[in-house]
Parts: structure tokens; C-alpha cells; sequence
């Protein structure tokens, strides 16, 4: 009798770098905010004067101090940061002000009006931009900008044209064998405290083990280098409360509080499977356990105590930019993009386009920190891409979305939009070795 012994399959190796560029070693609030769009604009500069040097070879480049003196009404470039006032924008003062007053404050999910201005300023000055040519809704506070045309008598400029920082140059990596280069799955929005489809997350768990499946099915699984899984894994959404009603919800906020604490142990025991078999990067969100200012940082050891006594298990910051099989990926949980498209208000454009843009805008959240809540670096402002990578994410989307996209050096970077997992039980696996993806489902019919 002839005995058939189980096919076994060896999950690819992991070689991961973890560049640690949002890690916060110090926090300082004493700094000033405006000194980080001041080295925002210092270290995107000197990308905008190569390009507009090749673009608009034949006008001169002056500062906004030199536009008030100039004698000519010749068209010219001036550098700068873009500007956005908008009077739906969120305001700490006048939110206070109304909330003492007892009036409710419905959530905005739209900052837009037809009443925006847009503006360019250097350190030193602003000047309002005008004219057909540019739609003010195609740009938010914080790009650094070429623009080009002259000034009206009254002192605004007019716009013919403008330039941003492009795609920064993709750094040579080092090749590594074609069948050692696996797949990565990425997952966002897990929201443990309210999914309601927990057989999902069984299969799912299942899945990634090996325990379900055909011998094809497990192969591809084994392929599988790494899982990402990109924000809001313990809560999606959070309740918020005025200033009228906050002491008869003070009770109510010790339990939602417990409740978290429940929620995070399932996180870990759900993730303690699962680290045992495949290394897992998990990335903070916005409503998950730990400071909401971006860069957030990576998960308290004690928040998961069962999961980071493996050395599988990465907790790392949001964004997150690092090196897997010599792969160059980089992504948030969504809070950048989503951002934007409050302060844009444009329906039209889809958050996989807003992700596009930030690559031609070289940050990784431009509306920081004028409508996202940050750190007031002073000398260096690390959201600033300065690596291009070859996968660029933005989690807890309405749907799945990608795109692969050329830049004008050459550079080659796969753009994806990661849904919601508690909506949609959907992840996105994707190849390493020619950056294809597929979304894989696990509804349970």
C-alpha cells in the first residue's frame, strides 16, 4: 500500500530594513509651527529650481521681496508655499467659543467653499494669487510651489502656470534572485470593536496559518513574506462629545475606555496566531490606542504583550517607509488623503488620485500641520519624501484601487488603495517581483 506523506511548504524569507524615519526620539512643543514649512520650503527648493530652470528657461527667479521692487511688469517665477484660507476650516478658537455658548458642532466632512483664497508666501512674505488659469481647489495648504506670471497693480499675482517638486529619484537597490522575491498582504481597518463579520477574520487567520485551502492555495500563502496591516485595528470611528455634555458622558467614557481594553487583548490573541507562522508590520490609525499627532508612533510593547515577545512582529510608525526583499514601500492609514479631500472638496477626483498627487507634491501629508495635527519640528521636517518607493499605500479606503504609475525620471511606483476590512473583508496581496496586485475577499456568504 503505497502512502502519500502531506506536502510541506516553507514560507519565502523575510529581509526587512525598517528605515525608522518618523521615529520621534524627543518631543518639543515649544517650537513655533511656522518653522516647519519654513524648512519644508528650504529642502524642497533647490528640486523646484531644477525643474522650472528647464521648464521656464527663459524667466528670471526672484523672491517675493524682490517682486515689490521690480519696475517691470514682465512675467517672472517666485517660489513659495501654497496657502489655502478657507472659513469652514476647522478653528480651536471659534469651536471653543461656540462650544461655551452651548451650540452643537456637527462634524465637517468638507472644509471647500467658493470662497477660498490662495496664497504664496516665502519666510518672510504672502502674496495672493489670481487668475483662470489655476483651480484653487486643486491644491491644499503646505505644497511647496513654482508659479509663473506678474503682479496687478493692487499687489496680486497673477498665475500662468505652475510647478511642484515632481517624484523624488528612486535609489539604486541591490537585485536579489526573481523566485526570492514573494508576496506582501496589506489590510487596513480591521476595527475589532465593532466588525460584525468575525468568521472573516477566522478565515482570514486561517488562511495566512495554512490551515484551509488546497495544496495551490497553500503554495501561494507560503509565498507570502509579510503581512502589513495599516491602521484602525481596534476601533474605526470614536465617539466625540461639546463641552455642554462632557460630564454626564464622563461615565460612559470609563466604559468605552474598558471596552478598548478588551478589544486590544482580541487584537492580540488574534494577532498571536499569526506571528507564529508569518511576520506581521502592524502601523497605528487614527482611533487606535496611542497619540493621534503624525508621525504616530508604534504601539506600546504592553498594548500587545503576547505579540511583541516575537521577533516577527514589527510595531512601527504611521506613515511608515521601509525596505521588504529589497522592495521600497511606503504608506499611512489614510489620515493624509482622507485630510485632503476635506480641505479639496472635490467629488470627482478619487483618493487614489490625491495619493498620486502627494508623490508630484514630494510629501507624504502636506496638510500638516494646518488641518492634521503634528509635531512643530523646527530644522527638519521628515515627511518630506526624500526616498521613492516602489509601493505607495493609503489604508482604510471606501474600495479597493491601484494604479501603476510612471514618473517623468522613470521612476516606477505602484499606487494602492487599501478598503476597509470590517466593510469590506477585503486585503490586497501583491507581488513583489513585478508589483502586481489582486484583491483577495473572505466574505462569508
Amino acid at each position: 500500500m503505497e502512502i502519500h506523506l502531506p506536502l510541506t511548504y516553507h514560507r519565502k524569507s523575510l529581509t526587512l530594513e525598517n528605515f525608522d524615519k518618523f521615529k520621534i526620539h524627543s518631543k518639543n512643543f515649544e517650537n513655533q509651527y511656522c518653522n516647519i514649512y519654513i524648512a519644508r520650503l528650504r529642502a524642497l527648493k533647490e528640486y523646484l529650481l531644477e525643474k522650472v530652470k528647464i521648464k521656464w528657461a527663459q524667466y528670471e527667479i526672484i523672491t517675493l521681496s524682490e517682486l515689490s521692487k521690480r519696475n517691470q511688469n514682465g512675467e517672472c517665477i517666485v517660489i513659495g508655499i501654497l496657502y489655502k484660507h478657507q472659513e469652514l476650516k476647522p478653528s480651536v478658537l471659534r469651536e471653543l467659543s461656540d462650544e461655551l455658548q452651548v451650540t452643537p458642532q456637527p462634524p465637517r466632512t468638507n472644509y471647500a467653499s467658493f470662497k477660498d483664497l490662495l496664497f504664496l508666501e516665502d519666510e518672510m512674505l504672502r502674496v495672493k494669487l489670481v487668475g483662470n488659469r489655476m483651480n484653487v481647489q486643486d491644491v491644499v495648504t503646505g505644497i511647496v510651489c513654482a508659479v509663473l506670471g506678474h503682479e496687478l497693480e493692487n499687489g496680486e499675482f497673477t498665475v500662468i502656470d505652475w510647478c511642484f517638486p515632481g517624484c523624488c529619484p528612486k535609489l539604486t537597490t541591490v537585485d536579489k534572485p526573481l523566485k526570492s522575491w514573494g508576496q506582501i498582504l496589506i489590510i487596513s481597518g480591521l476595527d475589532l470593536a465593532n466588525n460584525t463579520q468575525p468568521l472573516s477574520l477566522n478565515l482570514l487567520s486561517e488562511w495566512i496559518i495554512g490551515m484551509i485551502g488546497c495544496t495551490e492555495i497553500q503554495k501561494e500563502v507560503a509565498s507570502i513574506v509579510c503581512i502589513i496591516i495599516a491602521g484602525n485595528s481596534v476601533k474605526g470611528s470614536i465617539e466625540t462629545h461639546n463641552y455642554a455634555g462632557y460630564y454626564e458622558t464622563k461615565a460612559h467614557d470609563e466604559t468605552l475606555l474598558k471596552n478598548a481594553t478588551m478589544v486590544t487583548h482580541k487584537l492580540d490573541n488574534f494577532l498571536h496566531s499569526i506571528v507564529q507562522c508569518c511576520p506581521v508590520i502592524l502601523m497605528p490609525g487614527e482611533f487606535d490606542p496611542t497619540c493621534h499627532t503624525i508621525p504616530q508612533q508604534p504601539f506600546h510593547p504592553c498594548i500587545l504583550p503576547q505579540c511583541f515577545r516575537f521577533k516577527s512582529f514589527y510595531g512601527v510608525t504611521n506613515p511608515w517607509i521601509g525596505s521588504i526583499n529589497s522592495r521600497i514601500i511606503a504608506g499611512s492609514s489614510g489620515q493624509p488623503v482622507m485630510n485632503i479631500m476635506k480641505v479639496a472638496g472635490l467629488t470627482d477626483i478619487s483618493p487614489l488620485m490625491w495619493l498620486e498627487r502627494t508623490l508630484e507634491w514630494q510629501h507624504y501629508a502636506p496638510t500638516l500641520p494646518d488641518t492634521i495635527p503634528g509635531y512643530p519640528y523646527s530644522k527638519v521636517d521628515p515627511l518630506i519624501m526624500t526616498d521613492c518607493p516602489d509601493i505607495y499605500f493609503t489604508g482604510n479606503m471606501d474600495k479597493y484601487d491601484t494604479k501603476l504609475v510612471t514618473a517623468n525620471e522613470g521612476q516606477v511606483v505602484r499606487l494602492i488603495c487599501i478598503p476597509k476590512f470590517s466593510q469590506t473583508q477585503t486585503g490586497v496581496l501583491v507581488d513583489l517581483q513585478d508589483l502586481k496586485t489582486r484583491p483577495i475577499s473572505f466574505t462569508v456568504t
